[in-house]
């Protein structure tokens, strides 16, 4: 039954938080009385503090988006829901939990200071204009993958009816209603309860609405092209990632932590009470062998699953966004390895939604998004919940949590940006979140529909590579400052290997057409070229790292502490 492994991988994830996450973070020495940067350095547009149910909803909705939906779906199709459950739960404890909470605090240890000054200041200056780059063309890729899902969210169709115009509207209400939650917040200084008892449920109003467009104004939407749809939300973006915190993002990603936790619920009671049985094979041998997807289970499960169990973007919002609006140090266990948890639930939810399918089943061949969407939809309909409005409710969700992690990457692109070129006026950051937007758009602009489908690979092997290097970062943090480096170390390794390995795959069928570019498709060129690219900048700094740790092995302890900083 699917309720018996939803249980077992719930319970087990828990263990896990409470076992091994209290070790990792009690090796820290967290502080309640130690000042934050969003209190040090608070100035109302970066640096803001949040407290810990608003921040960890706004977290939780940032890391969270498509990757816990699309990964475990693709990865459960492609080999079975065996190897991509067991990676979920171990991941997640073991790697993606520590990476999440160990970068946030560095970062909070640091001023707020990203993962690349870290690397500066552990490592070299070097290293840290390496690892800037390199986390710059990480978040693009994941603007490129997410935006394309989102827009062709708003393009689906099922039993011949278009869904997508009405998902369109209600994310946009979506949006307003987080704005008009800002506003009164910050503005007016109305209470967290009475906004959140106001705004959650114009939430399901806005859904509601969507259903009930009129089909003059459905057809003209659907008219509108996935294309344009892109460009529509990289210009949403842009406008998004240079607003105050207070105006959107903090209270839209409150809302939309509250919507995954409702979400979360409905798929759960779905999964535990539906009476569901498994169906889809646990191992798919063809899969298995590489027959029916070309790829090898290692390292393609691991890339596959992405951020359902470890992802170096989660890092870039601890150290990024995250750190700026930590009210107290204790609360980095639950918003940095908490949510990394929560988001492994997530992933086990959307992964049962394709548990529930038996092979060859029809619906297997949409996309991940529709996948998961009707899943949740028939979770709904045990309990009277009309077929097009649960399948509404569930793009909606699947679209707002996406929305979550396009502001914020882009917000982010442009930090990096302006720590690198040491940026600092409002004219700068408008030039640095343009430039953060271009590549995207060039990409999605020429490629055909569902890119995301050639971005996933890319975007996976650079986010998994991209927490490899974070977790480097962290174990040169830990050492140099006389913590032991172990609980990074060994997953940073098993990382690398994965990853290393993984681009080699990429890079192979470019470098083989080498002799005849003229043949070889787009889509081939663009991942051997990126490939060779993030292949460099990874060996360059590992050789960095070796060079550092060397130096630091002959040192005397005296010696040790004076570089720790």
């Amino acid at each position: 039954m699917v309720s018996v492994v939803v249980v077992l991988s719930l319970l087990a994830l828990g263990v896990g938080y409470v076992t091994y996450g209290r070790w990792v973070c009690g090796r820290m020495g967290l502080s309640q009385e130690r000042n934050t940067p969003a209190h040090t350095m608070g100035d109302g547009v970066d640096f803001v503090p949040a407290g810990p149910s608003m921040l960890m909803a706004q977290h939780f909705s940032a890391i969270a988006a498509a990757g816990p939906i699309v990964g475990p779906i693709l990865a459960g199709i492609w080999f079975g829901w065996v190897p991509a459950l067991l990676w979920i739960v171990l991941g997640c404890i073991f790697v993606g939990g520590v990476h999440d909470f160990a970068a946030l605090l560095a970062s909070v240890r640091h001023r707020a200071s990203s993962i690349g000054e870290i690397v500066r200041r552990y490592m070299s200056p070097t290293s840290r204009t390496l690892f800037l780059l390199f986390v710059w063309l990480t978040l693009t890729y994941v603007i490129i993958a997410f935006t394309d899902v989102t827009a062709q969210t708003f393009k689906t169709v099922a039993n011949e009816t278009a869904l997508g115009p009405g998902v369109a509207v209600s994310s946009g209400l979506y949006l307003l209603i987080g704005v008009a939650m800002g506003v009164a917040l910050f503005r007016f200084r109305v209470k967290l309860w009475l906004a959140t008892a106001v705004c959650l449920p114009l939430v399901f109003v806005a859904i509601w609405a969507g259903t009930t467009l009129p089909a003059e104004l459905t057809q003209r939407m659907q008219a509108i092209t996935v294309k344009q749809w892109e460009v529509g939300l990289l210009a949403y973006c842009f406008v998004a990632a240079l607003m105050p915190m207070w105006i959107l993002l903090q209270p839209r990603g409150y809302l939309g932590g509250w919507f995954l936790y409702l979400t979360m619920a409905v798929a759960l009671l779905g999964a535990l009470f539906g009476g569901f049985a498994v169906h889809y094979p646990a191992f798919n041998l063809e899969g298995l062998k590489g027959l029916d997807t070309g790829k090898l289970v290692i390292p393609a499960l691991f890339i596959t699953v992405a951020c359902g169990a470890c992802s170096g973007f989660h890092g870039i919002v601890s150290a990024g966004t995250t750190s700026r609006q930590l009210d107290r140090e204790c609360d980095a266990r639950p918003v940095g390895y908490g949510a990394m948890v929560l988001e492994g639930g997530v992933a086990v939810l959307a992964l049962a939604t394709v548990m529930m399918l038996k092979h060859g089943d029809p619906a297997l061949g949409k996309d991940p998004n529709v996948i998961y969407a009707n899943g949740l939809a028939r979770y709904l309909g045990l309990v009277g919940v009309d077929y097009t409005l649960a399948l509404s409710f569930a793009l909606v969700a699947f679209s707002t949590f996406v929305y979550d992690t396009l502001d914020v990457c882009t917000r982010l692109g442009r930090y990096v940006l302006e720590e690198l070129l040491g940026l600092r006026s409002k004219a700068a950051s408008v030039a640095a979140t343009a430039a953060t937007l271009v590549l995207p758009l060039i990409f999605l602009m020429l490629t055909k529909e569902k890119g995301y489908l050639v971005a996933w690979p890319v975007f996976g092997t650079t986010n998994q590579l991209l927490a490899c290097l974070t977790l480097l970062a962290i174990t040169m943090w830990l050492a140099r400052t006389g913590r032991n480096p172990l609980m990074a170390l060994i997953p940073m390794l098993f990382m690398l290997v994965v990853t290393f390995w993984s681009l080699a795959l990429l890079i192979l069928p470019f470098a083989q057409g080498l002799g005849n570019l003229g043949a070889v498709k787009p889509d081939v060129i663009v991942s051997g070229v990126v490939g060779i690219l993030l292949l460099a900048l990874a060996v360059w700094l590992v050789i960095e790292a070796i060079r550092v740790a060397s130096t630091l092995r002959c040192a005397t302890p005296e010696a040790r502490e004076g570089t720790a900083g």
